[in-house]
């Protein structure tokens, strides 16, 4: 059954989200944005959408409408929107509660959670990605999960709680990890080596840990207790004091996590 839907916000997750959610065959009718301009350019792409910058939306033709906005305005534009009778209101926040919408007008309030980074302009497929799902109440799950389940095989009732851990693994295995690639590749390129020479050791733990879990395939200086390549490494750093601590600190929580 295919949904008319309101897009609040015109960045990353509006992007994709309301791309995949067309692809599906639901109609994107309206789209806003604080600048007005804003919202009238992402609009161009859908023919059907109306565009604006009011938080009056009692006459939008939709029946979802999905707040991806940036958690900290959740609330207040959640507390000053107005919505048409029956209408469900959802935010797309890895982090913030369902009671984030607490003072939303609709009793009909839930969140739709993509678990995926996302990139304007870098096309992902919503097929395979988590869609973690939370209603305050049946109709707005049951309706969100439909939603969800339309554009991927992953969608599933997840509660606020269960959603703050994934969303800290999350930033742990994605956010934290990839500033990591960013720490190598100015250490490559401080001694004029190519980022790309370490790309097939990227590849390698990364398949691994799919393969055998990350605990099992954890290797490195660390979990050997080579303390003397790590008392190489550490002084090799002491012209960065905070990326030397940083390494100090998670080398000694490798070999904390790994010694009996």
């Amino acid at each position: 059954m295919a949904n008319r839907i309101a897009i609040i916000g015109t960045g990353n997750v509006a992007w994709h989200l309301s791309r995949s959610l067309e692809n599906a065959g639901h109609l994107i009718s309206h789209i806003y944005d604080r600048d007005s301009e804003k919202a009238r350019k992402f609009g161009m792409d859908y023919f059907n959408a109306t565009t604006g910058s009011s938080l009056n939306m009692s006459e939008i033709d939709a029946e979802i409408f999905i707040l991806a906005i940036a958690d900290d305005a959740i609330e207040d534009v959640a507390s000053r929107i107005s919505l048409p009778k029956e209408a469900i209101l959802c935010h797309t926040s890895g982090s913030k509660p369902l009671s984030t919408l607490g003072y939303a007008p609709t009793d009909n309030v839930g969140v739709f959670y993509p678990l995926q980074t996302f990139s304007k302009g870098k096309a992902v497929s919503f097929e395979n990605i988590p869609i973690c799902v939370e209603g305050e109440n049946r109709f707005t799950t049951d309706a969100l999960l439909r939603l969800g389940q339309s554009i991927s095989d992953k969608a599933q009732e997840i509660s606020s709680q269960q959603r703050r851990a994934i969303h800290l693994a999350a930033v742990f295995a994605c956010n934290f990890t990839n500033h990591m690639f960013t720490v190598s590749q100015n250490i490559m390129q401080n001694q004029s080596l190519d980022f790309e020479m370490l790309k097939p050791l990227i590849a390698e733990t990364i398949n691994k840990s799919f393969e055998i879990g990350p605990k099992r395939a954890q290797t490195g200086p660390a979990i050997r207790e080579d303390l003397k390549t790590l008392d190489l490494q550490y002084e090799s750093l002491k012209t960065d004091p905070e990326l030397a601590e940083i390494y100090r600190l998670i080398s000694q929580h490798i070999i904390d996590s790994y010694s009996n």
